[in-house]
């Protein structure tokens, strides 16, 4: 008789959309038999209620591990740490939770890997868009990455039972949305949109709109992660107009000539999908999937200050083979459940030390 697996799921609002469709297939060889356990109850641990909303039809039980703490002064940030450890342990506690799936590399990682180490619970970590990897990782059994180079990187870290599963899952998610979604007319077109992302750091956004300003064409900001209100005092061009915190981005995309971004993989992957003639603003961090991905799809990474000498018309984004190596990425997650190594052992304190070494030069 097949054993029944409890799994939970840690999740932001991103790598929820990374871990949708390893849940759609892993449901679906589940209802033909096709696994080697079947599964009981899959609970979320969900990093904002976005993330629960992405979450709700694949999951049996949700538990919110906190919310985003950006702009939260450093001196409060050890507290909400601890006191989001203390959910997620609540969340896992008592559930008899066979595996952790963990997502992404932000808090909710450190706290549910956290937890699931003091309980005892295995866990499997899948990285994506890596830059600095939280330490904590070297606390899970298994930890993916989506291509050779992070492989390398990783494994330099002394990590062990790093697999490369050769591609991105949230591409299919993004694609399976671009299939279904509505795309509405937007009355004004713009030839630039701009979205504000994680990757741009507040003291950097003044230059960011000034270069924008220069270049003297009908422009779009969408703030996200910035206050709209914020944004809006440091335009001073009749050119560019702010639109609301959050909007259809995927409406935007279709009507402006050119998108700039300074955002991470999910922009990435839809700007490529969407082929969008795009740039990149080049972040802090050097060594970033995203970065490597936009390259490759014909997406140019700068410096902000370089945006004035990018001809926008010689962009050519090429899709290539996102979603193929997606299904194939799709895939080998699954497996690794499947197969799943209960006995695999953890990298330890002293890898764990390796990769705080190497965050110092991020704080």
């Amino acid at each position: 008789m097949k054993k029944n697996l409890n799994i939970a799921i840690a999740a932001e609002i991103a790598p929820a959309k990374t871990i949708i469709p390893v849940l759609e297939k892993l449901k679906d060889l589940d209802a033909d038999d096709k696994l080697n356990f079947k599964i009981n109850k899959i609970i979320a641990l969900y990093h904002g209620l976005p993330a629960k909303d992405l979450l709700q039809d694949y999951c049996d039980e949700f538990y919110s591990i906190g919310e985003g703490r950006r702009g939260t002064p450093k001196y409060k940030l050890p507290f909400l740490i601890f006191r989001d450890i203390v959910k997620s342990y609540n969340a896992l506690s008592g559930k008899d939770i066979d595996l952790l799936i963990t997502v992404g590399n932000a808090g909710d990682v450190r706290k549910s890997i956290v937890a699931a180490n003091i309980l005892k619970i295995p866990i499997l970590h899948i990285e994506q868009d890596i830059y600095n990897p939280i330490e904590v990782i070297s606390q899970a059994n298994i930890v993916t990455v989506p291509n050779e180079k992070y492989l390398t990187i990783l494994k330099g870290y002394g990590l062990k039972n790093v697999v490369n599963i050769h591609g991105y899952p949230m591409v299919s998610y993004v694609s399976n949305y671009l299939k279904k979604s509505t795309i509405k007319n937007i009355e004004e077109s713009s030839d630039i949109l701009v979205v504000l992302g994680g990757d741009l750091k507040k003291n950097q956004l003044s230059l960011l709109l000034n270069e924008i300003a220069k270049l003297n064409m009908n422009t779009f900001i969408a703030p996200y992660r910035f206050s709209r209100d914020y944004v809006k005092s440091l335009v001073n061009s009749p050119n560019v107009k702010v639109l609301n915190q959050y909007v259809d981005l995927i409406s935007y995309l279709k009507s402006t000539k050119v998108l700039i971004y300074a955002a991470g993989m999910g922009m990435t992957i839809e700007a490529g999908l969407m082929e969008v003639p795009s740039v990149k603003i080049e972040g802090f961090h050097k060594e970033h999937a995203s970065v490597d991905l936009a390259k490759s799809l014909g997406i140019p990474v700068v410096k902000i200050e370089d945006i004035k000498n990018v001809d926008f018309d010689s962009i050519h984004v090429d899709s290539k083979n996102l979603l193929e190596s997606s299904e194939i990425a799709i895939d080998e997650i699954v497996n690794i459940i499947n197969d799943f190594d209960f006995s695999s052992k953890r990298s330890g304190l002293k890898v764990a030390k390796n990769i705080w070494n190497v965050r110092k030069i991020y704080r």
